[in-house]
Protein backbone atom coordinates (compact mmCIF):
# COMPACT_ATOMS: atom_id res chain seq x y z
CA UNK A 1 0.00 0.00 0.00
CA UNK A 2 1.14 3.34 -0.53
CA UNK A 3 -0.16 6.56 1.21
CA UNK A 4 -0.09 10.13 -0.46
CA UNK A 5 0.47 12.63 2.04
CA UNK A 6 -0.77 16.38 0.77
CA UNK A 7 -0.78 19.51 2.57
CA UNK A 8 -3.92 21.59 2.44
CA UNK A 9 -4.26 24.66 0.83
CA UNK A 10 -0.72 25.18 1.70
CA UNK A 11 0.14 28.54 1.01
CA UNK A 12 -2.38 29.39 2.78
CA UNK A 13 -1.78 27.38 5.56
CA UNK A 14 1.77 28.67 5.93
CA UNK A 15 0.32 32.47 6.51
CA UNK A 16 -2.44 30.84 8.99
CA UNK A 17 0.28 28.84 10.98
CA UNK A 18 2.12 32.69 11.83
CA UNK A 19 -1.03 34.71 11.94
CA UNK A 20 -3.86 33.02 14.22
CA UNK A 21 -6.62 35.68 12.52
CA UNK A 22 -6.54 34.22 9.54
CA UNK A 23 -8.18 31.38 11.04
CA UNK A 24 -11.92 31.26 9.10
CA UNK A 25 -11.59 34.29 6.78
CA UNK A 26 -11.04 34.39 2.82
CA UNK A 27 -7.32 34.55 1.79
CA UNK A 28 -5.94 34.24 -1.48
CA UNK A 29 -2.13 33.83 -2.38
CA UNK A 30 -0.55 35.74 -5.86
CA UNK A 31 1.30 34.42 -8.11
CA UNK A 32 4.87 36.01 -8.91
CA UNK A 33 4.67 40.11 -9.96
CA UNK A 34 1.54 39.70 -7.63
CA UNK A 35 -0.21 38.13 -10.68
CA UNK A 36 -2.63 35.26 -10.61
CA UNK A 37 -4.63 32.94 -7.38
CA UNK A 38 -2.59 29.82 -7.37
CA UNK A 39 -3.72 29.32 -4.01
CA UNK A 40 -7.30 29.60 -2.04
CA UNK A 41 -8.59 28.97 1.12
CA UNK A 42 -11.88 26.97 1.17
CA UNK A 43 -13.53 30.51 2.30
CA UNK A 44 -11.98 31.96 -0.79
CA UNK A 45 -13.30 29.23 -3.14
CA UNK A 46 -16.40 29.20 -1.75
CA UNK A 47 -16.83 33.28 -2.75
CA UNK A 48 -16.14 31.59 -6.99
CA UNK A 49 -13.06 32.61 -7.00
CA UNK A 50 -11.25 30.46 -9.53
CA UNK A 51 -7.55 29.06 -10.10
CA UNK A 52 -5.37 31.17 -11.91
CA UNK A 53 -7.80 34.42 -12.25
CA UNK A 54 -5.72 37.33 -12.88
CA UNK A 55 -5.65 39.66 -9.72
CA UNK A 56 -7.48 43.02 -11.10
CA UNK A 57 -9.88 40.86 -12.43
CA UNK A 58 -11.30 39.99 -9.29
CA UNK A 59 -10.23 43.09 -7.15
CA UNK A 60 -13.39 44.39 -6.95
CA UNK A 61 -14.55 41.26 -5.70
CA UNK A 62 -11.43 40.85 -3.18
CA UNK A 63 -12.03 44.22 -1.85
CA UNK A 64 -15.96 43.77 -1.78
CA UNK A 65 -15.42 40.48 1.03
CA UNK A 66 -12.40 41.31 2.54
CA UNK A 67 -10.42 38.51 1.35
CA UNK A 68 -6.79 38.87 2.77
CA UNK A 69 -4.17 38.78 -0.01
CA UNK A 70 -1.03 37.69 0.06
CA UNK A 71 2.42 37.86 -2.73
CA UNK A 72 3.88 34.54 -2.84
CA UNK A 73 6.61 34.03 0.30
CA UNK A 74 8.82 31.13 -1.34
CA UNK A 75 11.32 31.32 1.51
CA UNK A 76 8.44 30.92 4.11
CA UNK A 77 6.40 28.34 2.09
CA UNK A 78 10.02 26.10 0.82
CA UNK A 79 11.11 26.25 4.57
CA UNK A 80 7.43 24.58 6.17
CA UNK A 81 7.73 22.30 3.88
CA UNK A 82 10.86 20.91 4.56
CA UNK A 83 9.67 20.91 8.33
CA UNK A 84 6.91 19.01 7.36
CA UNK A 85 8.43 16.61 5.10
CA UNK A 86 11.11 15.69 7.87
CA UNK A 87 8.23 14.91 10.47
CA UNK A 88 6.75 12.85 7.78
CA UNK A 89 10.00 10.66 7.16
CA UNK A 90 10.29 10.10 10.59
CA UNK A 91 7.05 8.22 10.93
CA UNK A 92 6.64 6.31 7.92
CA UNK A 93 9.37 3.45 6.44
CA UNK A 94 10.15 5.12 3.31
CA UNK A 95 9.20 8.02 1.29
CA UNK A 96 9.53 9.86 -1.72
CA UNK A 97 8.99 13.82 -2.07
CA UNK A 98 7.04 14.41 -5.09
CA UNK A 99 6.12 18.49 -4.40
CA UNK A 100 6.45 21.20 -2.32
CA UNK A 101 3.08 20.12 -0.40
CA UNK A 102 3.11 15.80 -1.83
CA UNK A 103 5.36 13.27 -0.71
CA UNK A 104 4.40 9.76 -0.84
CA UNK A 105 4.87 6.37 1.60
CA UNK A 106 5.61 3.10 1.07
CA UNK A 107 3.56 1.41 3.65
CA UNK A 108 3.77 -1.87 1.60
CA UNK A 109 5.74 -3.67 4.53
CA UNK A 110 3.37 -3.22 6.93
CA UNK A 111 1.11 -6.01 7.37
CA UNK A 112 0.05 -5.88 10.87
CA UNK A 113 -0.13 -2.34 11.13
CA UNK A 114 -3.67 -0.23 10.81
CA UNK A 115 -2.66 2.10 8.29
CA UNK A 116 -5.92 4.55 8.70
CA UNK A 117 -4.38 4.77 12.10
CA UNK A 118 -1.24 5.56 11.28
CA UNK A 119 -2.64 8.14 8.68
CA UNK A 120 -4.50 9.84 11.55
CA UNK A 121 -1.46 9.94 13.56
CA UNK A 122 0.63 11.54 11.01
CA UNK A 123 -1.90 14.01 10.20
CA UNK A 124 -1.75 14.48 14.03
CA UNK A 125 1.99 15.09 14.61
CA UNK A 126 2.40 17.27 11.49
CA UNK A 127 -0.24 19.57 12.72
CA UNK A 128 0.81 19.40 15.98
CA UNK A 129 4.54 20.06 14.98
CA UNK A 130 4.37 22.36 12.59
CA UNK A 131 0.87 23.62 11.99
CA UNK A 132 -0.03 22.64 8.97
CA UNK A 133 -3.00 20.62 7.76
CA UNK A 134 -2.93 17.30 5.88
CA UNK A 135 -5.06 15.23 3.92
CA UNK A 136 -3.87 10.88 3.56
CA UNK A 137 -5.12 8.85 0.97
CA UNK A 138 -4.05 5.13 0.77
CA UNK A 139 -4.46 2.66 -1.93
CA UNK A 140 -2.25 0.06 -3.86
CA UNK A 141 -0.63 2.13 -6.54
CA UNK A 142 0.86 6.08 -6.60
CA UNK A 143 -2.33 6.92 -9.29
CA UNK A 144 -5.02 5.18 -6.55
CA UNK A 145 -3.23 6.93 -3.83
CA UNK A 146 -3.49 10.10 -5.55
CA UNK A 147 -7.53 9.85 -6.03
CA UNK A 148 -7.54 8.51 -2.28
CA UNK A 149 -5.83 11.83 -1.19
CA UNK A 150 -8.86 13.87 -3.40
CA UNK A 151 -11.31 11.49 -1.92
CA UNK A 152 -10.52 12.08 1.58
CA UNK A 153 -10.70 16.03 0.50
CA UNK A 154 -13.70 16.02 -0.97
CA UNK A 155 -16.21 13.30 0.95
CA UNK A 156 -13.88 13.14 4.77
CA UNK A 157 -12.39 16.57 5.24
CA UNK A 158 -12.59 16.18 8.82
CA UNK A 159 -11.39 12.89 8.74
CA UNK A 160 -8.83 14.00 5.95
CA UNK A 161 -7.79 9.84 5.44
CA UNK A 162 -9.40 7.81 3.21
CA UNK A 163 -7.88 4.36 2.75
CA UNK A 164 -8.63 2.37 -0.01
CA UNK A 165 -7.82 -1.20 1.21
CA UNK A 166 -10.76 -3.05 -0.13
CA UNK A 167 -12.32 -3.76 -4.04
CA UNK A 168 -15.53 -1.87 -2.64
CA UNK A 169 -13.74 1.31 -1.33
CA UNK A 170 -11.81 1.41 -4.82
CA UNK A 171 -15.04 0.91 -6.29
CA UNK A 172 -16.73 3.98 -4.73
CA UNK A 173 -13.37 6.41 -5.39
CA UNK A 174 -13.53 5.70 -8.79
CA UNK A 175 -17.02 6.44 -9.74
CA UNK A 176 -17.23 9.39 -7.72
CA UNK A 177 -13.35 10.55 -9.86
CA UNK A 178 -14.37 12.18 -13.24
CA UNK A 179 -11.10 11.77 -15.72
CA UNK A 180 -10.83 15.17 -15.56
CA UNK A 181 -8.95 14.44 -12.35
CA UNK A 182 -7.03 11.42 -12.76
CA UNK A 183 -3.44 11.82 -12.22
CA UNK A 184 -1.74 11.91 -15.38
CA UNK A 185 -5.20 12.40 -17.96
CA UNK A 186 -4.37 15.84 -19.57
CA UNK A 187 -7.07 18.00 -21.51
CA UNK A 188 -6.87 16.39 -24.67
CA UNK A 189 -7.06 12.70 -23.62
CA UNK A 190 -9.96 13.86 -21.24
CA UNK A 191 -11.78 15.10 -24.29
CA UNK A 192 -10.83 11.93 -26.32
CA UNK A 193 -12.12 9.60 -23.60
CA UNK A 194 -15.56 11.23 -23.57
CA UNK A 195 -15.87 10.88 -27.02
CA UNK A 196 -15.90 7.62 -25.87
CA UNK A 197 -18.85 7.66 -23.39
CA UNK A 198 -16.02 7.70 -20.80
CA UNK A 199 -17.08 10.23 -17.38
CA UNK A 200 -15.92 8.94 -14.80
CA UNK A 201 -12.21 7.00 -13.51
CA UNK A 202 -14.72 3.84 -13.64
CA UNK A 203 -16.05 4.14 -16.97
CA UNK A 204 -12.04 4.17 -18.06
CA UNK A 205 -10.83 1.36 -16.15
CA UNK A 206 -13.06 -0.63 -18.46
CA UNK A 207 -12.19 0.70 -21.79
CA UNK A 208 -10.19 -2.20 -23.97
CA UNK A 209 -6.41 -2.03 -23.29
CA UNK A 210 -5.79 -2.35 -26.74
CA UNK A 211 -7.79 0.87 -27.69
CA UNK A 212 -5.81 2.88 -24.39
CA UNK A 213 -2.87 1.80 -26.19
CA UNK A 214 -3.15 2.88 -29.36
CA UNK A 215 -5.15 6.56 -28.61
CA UNK A 216 -3.12 7.30 -25.34
CA UNK A 217 0.07 5.65 -25.89
CA UNK A 218 1.75 3.96 -22.81
CA UNK A 219 1.75 6.77 -20.52
CA UNK A 220 -2.36 6.17 -20.40
CA UNK A 221 -1.87 2.54 -20.54
CA UNK A 222 0.08 3.07 -17.45
CA UNK A 223 -2.63 4.98 -15.77
CA UNK A 224 -5.05 2.50 -16.73
CA UNK A 225 -3.09 -0.23 -14.99
CA UNK A 226 -2.52 2.09 -12.03
CA UNK A 227 -6.37 2.46 -11.42
CA UNK A 228 -6.98 -1.65 -12.10
CA UNK A 229 -4.23 -1.89 -8.72
CA UNK A 230 -1.07 -2.76 -10.77
CA UNK A 231 1.71 -0.78 -9.51
CA UNK A 232 3.79 0.75 -12.76
CA UNK A 233 5.23 3.84 -11.43
CA UNK A 234 8.61 3.49 -10.45
CA UNK A 235 9.50 4.43 -6.73
CA UNK A 236 12.24 7.30 -6.73
CA UNK A 237 13.47 7.86 -3.07
CA UNK A 238 16.23 9.91 -4.40
CA UNK A 239 15.58 12.82 -6.36
CA UNK A 240 17.14 11.76 -10.46
CA UNK A 241 19.37 14.00 -11.55
CA UNK A 242 18.48 17.33 -12.84
CA UNK A 243 19.31 17.68 -17.29
CA UNK A 244 18.61 21.65 -17.13
CA UNK A 245 18.32 23.98 -14.35
CA UNK A 246 16.63 27.38 -15.42
CA UNK A 247 15.97 30.36 -13.71
CA UNK A 248 13.42 33.41 -15.13
CA UNK A 249 11.30 36.03 -13.73
CA UNK A 250 9.55 38.68 -15.30
CA UNK A 251 10.44 41.96 -14.15
CA UNK A 252 7.99 44.07 -11.61
CA UNK A 253 7.99 46.77 -14.41
CA UNK A 254 9.00 47.18 -17.95
CA UNK A 255 12.60 47.80 -18.18
CA UNK A 256 14.17 49.67 -21.15
CA UNK A 257 18.04 50.07 -19.60
CA UNK A 258 20.70 47.42 -20.94
CA UNK A 259 21.84 47.99 -17.17
CA UNK A 260 19.19 46.50 -15.35
CA UNK A 261 18.52 43.78 -17.38
CA UNK A 262 21.97 42.70 -17.16
CA UNK A 263 21.24 43.22 -12.99
CA UNK A 264 18.85 40.74 -13.58
CA UNK A 265 20.59 38.31 -15.87
CA UNK A 266 23.24 38.19 -13.31
CA UNK A 267 21.63 37.55 -10.45
CA UNK A 268 19.74 34.52 -12.13
CA UNK A 269 22.95 33.13 -13.52
CA UNK A 270 24.12 33.58 -10.24
CA UNK A 271 21.30 31.39 -8.71
CA UNK A 272 21.59 28.83 -11.56
CA UNK A 273 25.21 28.76 -10.50
CA UNK A 274 24.53 27.96 -7.12
CA UNK A 275 22.49 25.19 -7.30
CA UNK A 276 24.66 23.69 -9.54
CA UNK A 277 27.67 23.30 -6.91
CA UNK A 278 25.07 22.33 -4.79
CA UNK A 279 24.29 19.19 -7.06
CA UNK A 280 27.97 19.15 -7.53
CA UNK A 281 27.43 19.28 -11.43
CA UNK A 282 29.00 21.41 -14.34
CA UNK A 283 26.83 23.26 -17.80
CA UNK A 284 28.18 22.79 -21.13
CA UNK A 285 26.21 25.17 -22.09
CA UNK A 286 23.59 27.57 -21.45
CA UNK A 287 20.46 29.38 -23.07
CA UNK A 288 19.92 32.88 -22.71
CA UNK A 289 16.78 34.71 -23.65
CA UNK A 290 14.83 38.30 -23.52
CA UNK A 291 11.33 39.18 -24.09
CA UNK A 292 8.94 42.39 -24.36
CA UNK A 293 5.45 41.78 -22.80
CA UNK A 294 3.09 40.23 -25.34
CA UNK A 295 0.12 41.43 -23.49
CA UNK A 296 0.50 44.77 -24.19
CA UNK A 297 -0.31 45.32 -27.67
CA UNK A 298 0.59 48.82 -27.90
CA UNK A 299 4.03 48.17 -27.67
CA UNK A 300 6.45 47.03 -30.59
CA UNK A 301 6.68 43.37 -29.64
CA UNK A 302 10.49 41.22 -29.12
CA UNK A 303 11.67 38.13 -28.39
CA UNK A 304 15.50 36.63 -29.11
CA UNK A 305 17.21 33.89 -27.34
CA UNK A 306 20.63 32.72 -28.23
CA UNK A 307 22.26 29.00 -26.81
CA UNK A 308 25.87 29.26 -26.17
CA UNK A 309 28.60 25.99 -25.82
CA UNK A 310 30.86 26.29 -22.63
CA UNK A 311 34.25 24.75 -23.86
CA UNK A 312 34.77 23.44 -20.10
CA UNK A 313 31.87 22.70 -18.31
CA UNK A 314 31.96 25.22 -15.32
CA UNK A 315 29.58 25.93 -12.20
CA UNK A 316 31.54 28.75 -11.50
CA UNK A 317 29.72 32.06 -11.02
CA UNK A 318 32.03 34.10 -12.63
CA UNK A 319 32.83 32.25 -15.51
CA UNK A 320 29.07 31.58 -16.02
CA UNK A 321 28.29 35.22 -16.32
CA UNK A 322 30.96 36.18 -18.48
CA UNK A 323 29.09 33.71 -21.02
CA UNK A 324 25.50 34.97 -19.94
CA UNK A 325 26.67 38.39 -20.15
CA UNK A 326 28.12 37.77 -23.85
CA UNK A 327 24.70 36.14 -24.88
CA UNK A 328 23.16 39.81 -23.74
CA UNK A 329 25.35 41.55 -25.90
CA UNK A 330 24.32 39.87 -28.71
CA UNK A 331 20.31 40.29 -28.11
CA UNK A 332 19.81 43.40 -26.65
CA UNK A 333 18.19 45.93 -29.03
CA UNK A 334 17.35 49.11 -27.77
CA UNK A 335 14.05 51.14 -27.99
CA UNK A 336 11.98 47.65 -26.87
CA UNK A 337 10.47 47.78 -23.12
CA UNK A 338 11.61 44.51 -22.09
CA UNK A 339 9.52 42.09 -19.42
CA UNK A 340 11.07 38.97 -18.88
CA UNK A 341 14.66 37.41 -18.93
CA UNK A 342 16.64 34.30 -18.00
CA UNK A 343 18.81 31.68 -18.20
CA UNK A 344 18.49 28.30 -18.28
CA UNK A 345 22.27 26.00 -18.32
CA UNK A 346 22.09 22.72 -19.64
CA UNK A 347 23.49 18.91 -20.46
CA UNK A 348 24.72 19.04 -16.88
CA UNK A 349 27.70 16.40 -16.49
CA UNK A 350 29.29 15.81 -12.98
CA UNK A 351 32.14 17.88 -11.45
CA UNK A 352 34.46 15.38 -11.33
CA UNK A 353 33.71 14.13 -14.85
CA UNK A 354 34.54 17.62 -16.91
CA UNK A 355 37.07 17.62 -19.65
CA UNK A 356 39.50 20.30 -19.31
CA UNK A 357 40.28 21.68 -22.57
CA UNK A 358 44.14 22.14 -24.07
CA UNK A 359 43.51 26.05 -24.18
CA UNK A 360 42.00 26.67 -20.58
CA UNK A 361 43.73 29.27 -18.97
CA UNK A 362 40.88 29.43 -16.24
CA UNK A 363 42.56 28.89 -12.87
CA UNK A 364 39.87 26.26 -11.77
CA UNK A 365 41.55 25.33 -8.10
CA UNK A 366 41.62 29.23 -7.47
CA UNK A 367 37.99 29.79 -8.27
CA UNK A 368 36.57 26.26 -6.61
CA UNK A 369 37.97 27.88 -3.37
CA UNK A 370 36.46 31.34 -3.87
CA UNK A 371 32.99 29.82 -5.05
CA UNK A 372 33.39 27.82 -1.65
CA UNK A 373 34.03 30.93 0.48
CA UNK A 374 31.03 32.50 -1.12
CA UNK A 375 29.01 29.40 -0.82
CA UNK A 376 29.59 29.46 3.08
CA UNK A 377 28.82 33.17 3.84
CA UNK A 378 25.89 32.99 1.60
CA UNK A 379 24.19 29.91 3.12
CA UNK A 380 25.19 31.34 7.05
CA UNK A 381 23.85 35.16 6.29
CA UNK A 382 21.63 34.72 3.57
CA UNK A 383 21.50 34.36 -0.77
CA UNK A 384 23.41 37.40 -2.38
CA UNK A 385 24.52 38.57 1.11
CA UNK A 386 28.30 38.66 -1.22
CA UNK A 387 27.56 38.70 -4.71
CA UNK A 388 29.25 39.62 -8.08
CA UNK A 389 29.67 43.37 -8.81
CA UNK A 390 27.84 42.73 -11.93
CA UNK A 391 24.31 42.28 -10.43
CA UNK A 392 24.72 45.38 -8.09
CA UNK A 393 22.28 45.77 -5.35
CA UNK A 394 19.97 48.20 -6.73
CA UNK A 395 16.57 46.07 -7.66
CA UNK A 396 14.42 48.05 -9.55
CA UNK A 397 13.17 45.86 -11.59
CA UNK A 398 12.73 42.97 -8.94
CA UNK A 399 9.07 41.40 -8.57
CA UNK A 400 6.16 43.02 -6.99
CA UNK A 401 5.42 41.72 -3.99
CA UNK A 402 3.07 44.36 -2.83
CA UNK A 403 1.19 41.64 0.03
CA UNK A 404 4.34 39.77 0.98
CA UNK A 405 4.17 38.36 4.61
CA UNK A 406 7.78 38.10 6.99
CA UNK A 407 10.28 35.18 6.33
CA UNK A 408 9.31 33.96 10.11
CA UNK A 409 11.50 30.85 10.04
CA UNK A 410 14.42 31.50 8.48
CA UNK A 411 15.40 35.83 9.22
CA UNK A 412 15.94 36.60 12.48
CA UNK A 413 14.40 40.39 11.99
CA UNK A 414 11.66 38.73 10.89
CA UNK A 415 10.33 36.84 13.68
CA UNK A 416 6.77 36.72 14.56
CA UNK A 417 6.90 38.45 18.01
CA UNK A 418 5.34 36.90 20.98
CA UNK A 419 2.95 39.00 22.78
CA UNK A 420 2.09 38.76 26.75
CA UNK A 421 -1.66 38.37 27.75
Amino acid sequence: MIALIDCNNFYVSCERVFDASLMGKPIVVLSNNDGCAIARSEEAKALGIDMGTPEHMIRDQLQAHNVRVFSSNYTLYGDMSRRVMMVIKELVPKAEIYSIDEIFCDMSNMPFTDLAALAAGIRETVMRCTGIPVSVGIAPTKTLAKMANRYAKKKFREIGVYCADSKEKTEAMLLFTEVADIWGIGRQHELKLQTEGCRMAADFIRLPQEWVLKEMTVVGYRTQMELNGTPCIKWEEVAPAKKNICTSRSFGQLVTSKREIQQALATFTSACARKLRAEKTCATSMHVFVQTNVHRKQDEQYLSSIVLDIPVASNCTTELMKFSMTALNILFKPGYKYHKTGITVMNLVPEKQIQLGLFDTAQRERDEKVMKALDDVNRQYGHDTVRIAKQEFNKSWKLRSNFKSKRYTTQFSELAPIKAK
